[in-house]
């Protein structure tokens, strides 16, 4: 074996020093979830700065010719003993903050480890530490520690990811701060005592900077709180800003703003409690403050009283498909969604059963790899490598019982990549899972254009006939869909005497009064989703004028694994979000079977395929502009080269809500400049449109606005999009949608996926034999079709006010036993509280 000196010399080129932005991958091997902690430690490549476990690194050296590697594992510290915690174990700190990776914040270095670093040559994984290189010549010596001093010194990927800091208390200054107006009304508040001077409720009270009101706060999604006095006496006065009671120190005090809808600074606060007799300078703490109260739920939001199972002793479990996830700061969403899409065949198919090809494929930075990654994270929580008892910090010889958590992994990674340039995703804020699911969908077809496609398990075809009440005549749509939304119809619940009894107590002041939740059974929420839809405003081509339809929505192909969202999360008549507390008897068992589409039925008559007329000022003459007859008295009114007079105001207000331009010039349009609340209404029934907010496409028109069909394209613009793998029809489709803008054109195209799949598809993508009772494929994208017959097999739940907050968790079936998977924590589950799930997913029961 060669001296290992000559051997550093003969590798000295190939170890480079990190620079700014240079990624260092030290915390995360790059195709598994190996650490610095795991047996056998990792392996930094001293050139591109990634990490390999041990049973990677080999084949990272085999590809790359990289030799040099610094070698780092970590070992647990002992703890040492506190003789005044009374437990052995030093006390921990408690948070004083709402923030993380900030001094007083939530601590996410809670464990203490002891670093062996040393750098690895290989093949013959010859080692060379601190102390031998101090014996070698000045330029190795220099060289080799400068890169193991700015590898050890640099902040990981993965951490600063885990760590990225986030301080909830940052509050910006409110914009009534400064020239808020009080009124002279005499008002004096005494320096206690305060009570809310409708209910007389003692705690949580708020005074009203304004004019001194004296009221309770919200009320919380559990029932406690307030009853939403002071957020009522806003509403019917309009006066924005509210200081809690109990909260006033010389330091400050909570100041809210119900305008601006957020917790506020006040530079002018101790001016403007003088004004009601308070002295700032005098006030003493009484009650938790709103950064307080909110710690107090991110502490207790990994229990598991919170999980609906606090009265049962759950038993861990541990194994192939038992593994848990580490929270990277609220990425429970993301948690609950991937352990139950790795249950399902497709995804273990596609992404694990063949892993040793993927990673064999992956490119040279396998961390940007959304396959590589995917493939990572379904083998780490279905092999079982990592599914074991995460030691008790204060058991050193691992002699006391299992406690649930687990090892488990990290998906730093993964987060990271799947997130990256997504303005919600890339955050450490908590996410709506339904949202999260569809996005990765998205993903999965995007990255799945050639080869098999996982989601195609979810993939179906929603069938829509709209019938024309005048004319009797039916007009038939088909889009694809991932997700089957049921709304809960409140007015159903079982239980609306207990419900109002609750209400009135509580609206009495009564705090003993119960928290009631509302009974709604699963078959009132389906009758809402397959009953007809009255459309007021149905532009008839048979009679060529607005009138009354009816519309009702059917299942065209029936997916292998169907997922339900209970739509819990609504608006209130402020427009404020607000979560319905429901319990929903949701079935194990579904059959649909009588909701499959039928198709045009015998004798009935489609309604004419003619464009409503575009929408014109009365005094605009439509001359010489030519239509598809080149006729310009049959074809002016129906010219797809006509724009659309719109109302600017209307839209201007529409896009002031914050609703898309494309969506607000839609709705202006297909109303017919009727006003503002025809158009909002157009809005709220179609925002769920797979095209929402796409370019407005004029009836009789396939191109975008401003482009005609005979408009050239760019051959650079087509050559661009069909490099990416799509035909020219496809590329020549995007572009004319688009008006011929690149970008724009890449955008549509992988939000159209579908639609331009089924371009390629000759007979609808599927074969008889595959749909039910050999009925013909109905057309479209390819889906997957059979019985309407299904079992519950997983649901993902969620606790809290908002899907902004809160935590969320999964039970599955593993087995004919249910588990519950909450983050770190797997355990066989004694009470699945099936009626309170937010996600829910079936599966094809096989005939």
């Amino acid at each position: 074996m060669a001296d290992v000196g000559e051997v550093l010399m003969s590798v000295l080129s190939t170890i480079r020093v990190p620079k700014p932005g240079d990624r260092v991958h030290k915390d995360e091997c790059a195709l598994s979830f190996s650490s610095p902690e795991s047996e056998g430690g990792l392996y930094v490549c001293m050139n591109s700065f990634l990490g390999f476990g041990g049973q990677y690194v080999d084949r990272h050296h085999a590809r790359s010719g990289q030799r040099a590697y610094l070698h780092i594992t970590r070992t647990r510290k002992a703890k040492e003993e506190d003789n005044n915690s009374g437990s052995g174990h030093p006390p921990k700190k408690k948070p004083t903050r709402l923030a993380i990776g900030i001094e007083g914040g939530f601590d996410v270095e809670q464990e203490l480890y002891e670093e062996d670093v040393k750098v690895v040559i290989l093949p013959d994984r010859q080692e060379v530490t601190s102390e031998d290189l101090a014996t070698m010549p000045d330029v190795v010596r220099e060289r080799v520690s400068l890169s193991m001093a700015g590898i050890m010194a640099a902040d990981s990927v993965s951490h600063t990811l885990q760590v990225q800091q986030w301080d909830g208390e940052v509050r910006q200054e409110s914009r009534h701060a400064a020239d808020l107006k009080q009124l002279d009304n005499g008002v004096k508040i005494p320096p206690s005592g305060w009570r809310c001077e409708v209910c007389d409720l003692q705690e949580n009270i708020w005074m009203n900077l304004t004019d001194g009101k004296v009221l309770c706060g919200r009320r919380y999604f559990d029932g406690s709180g307030g009853n939403n006095h002071a957020l009522l006496h806003f509403q019917e006065t309009g006066y924005p800003l509210a200081v809690k009671l109990g909260t006033i120190t010389p330091d400050g005090a909570d100041v809210y703003s119900y305008d601006e809808d957020d917790m506020v600074l006040d530079a002018k606060l101790p001016e403007h409690l003088s004004h009601f007799g308070i002295d700032m300078m005098t006030m003493e703490k009484t009650e938790r403050t709103m950064t307080e109260l909110e710690i107090a739920v991110n502490q207790r939001v990994g229990e598991w009283e919170v999980i609906q199972e606090s009265g049962t002793t759950l038993r861990p479990m541990f194994g192939p498909g038992l593994t848990g996830m580490k929270n990277l700061g609220n990425s429970c969403y993301l948690n609950s969604v991937m352990q139950v899409l790795f249950t399902v065949p497709d995804f273990q198919s596609k992404y694990v059963s063949n892993i040793d090809k993927i990673i064999d494929d992956a490119p040279s930075d396998p961390t940007q790899d959304f396959k590589t990654q995917v493939a990572k994270l379904g083998y780490g929580l279905l092999s079982g490598e990592y599914s074991k008892p995460a030691p008790d910090p204060g058991d050193e010889n691992g002699a006391s019982e299992p406690r649930g958590d687990q090892i488990g992994i990290a998906p730093q990674m993964f987060k990271a990549l799947v997130g990256r340039g997504h303005p919600e995703f890339s955050t450490n804020r908590q996410q709506d899972a339904q949202e999260f699911l569809l996005h990765f969908i998205n993903m999965v077809e995007r990255n799945c254009r050639s080869g098999s496609n996982p989601s195609e398990a979810f993939r179906f075809l929603v069938e829509e006939r709209i019938v024309c009440q005048q004319s009797q005549k039916a007009k038939y749509t088909q889009r694809v869909d991932y997700i089957v939304q049921l709304p809960v119809p409140m007015d159903q619940a079982t239980n609306t005497e207990e419900l109002q009894e609750a209400e009135r107590r509580r609206e009495e002041g009564d705090s003993s009064a119960p928290t009631v939740r509302a009974q709604i059974p699963f078959t009132a929420c389906m009758a809402a989703l397959s009953e007809p839809e009255i459309l007021t405003d149905f532009w008839s081509s048979a009679v060529q004028t607005k009138t009354t339809a009816t519309k009702t929505t059917r299942f065209a192909s029936f997916p292998d694994h169907l997922v339900i969202q209970i739509k819990k999360f609504t608006f209130g008549l402020d427009w404020v979000p607000k979560k319905l507390d429901v319990s929903i008897d949701v079935p194990d068992t579904l059959d649909l079977s009588a909701l499959r589409a039928t198709g045009q039925q015998p004798g009935e008559e489609l309604l004419p395929e003619v464009a409503p007329p575009p929408l014109m000022t009365p005094d605009v003459e439509v001359k010489g502009i030519l239509g598809s007859h080149f006729n310009e008295e049959d074809d002016s009114l129906y010219s797809p080269l006509l724009s659309p007079v719109l109302d600017d105001s209307t839209v201007s207000q529409l896009c002031e809500m914050g609703f898309p331009l494309e969506a607000c010039r839609k709705a202006v349009y297909y109303t017919g400049n009727t006003g503002i609340d025809a158009a909002m209404n157009w809005i709220m029934s179609h925002m769920d449109d797979p095209d929402f907010s796409a370019p407005l496409v004029l009836p009789g028109c396939s191109s975008g606005a401003g482009t005609t069909p005979t408009e050239s394209l760019s051959e650079e613009h087509l050559a661009t999009i069909v490099s990416m793998g799509f035909s020219r029809d496809q590329a020549t489709k995007a572009l004319r949608a688009t008006s011929n803008v690149l970008d724009r054109a890449v955008d549509w195209i992988f939000s159209h996926l579908d639609d331009l799949e089924s371009m390629d598809v000759s007979e609808g993508g599927r074969s008889a034999a595959e749909s039910e009772g050999g009925r013909d494929p109905p057309p479209g994208p390819r889906v997957r079709d059979g019985p309407g017959k299904y079992e519950l097999f997983a649901f993902i739940s969620h606790m809290g006010t908002s899907t902004m907050c809160g935590h969320y968790v999964s039970h599955i079936k593993k087995d004919q036993q249910w588990v519950i998977f909450n983050d770190q924590k797997v355990c066989a589950s004694e009470k699945p509280p099936k009626d309170l799930g937010y996600l829910y997913f079936y599966r094809r029961v096989a005939e």
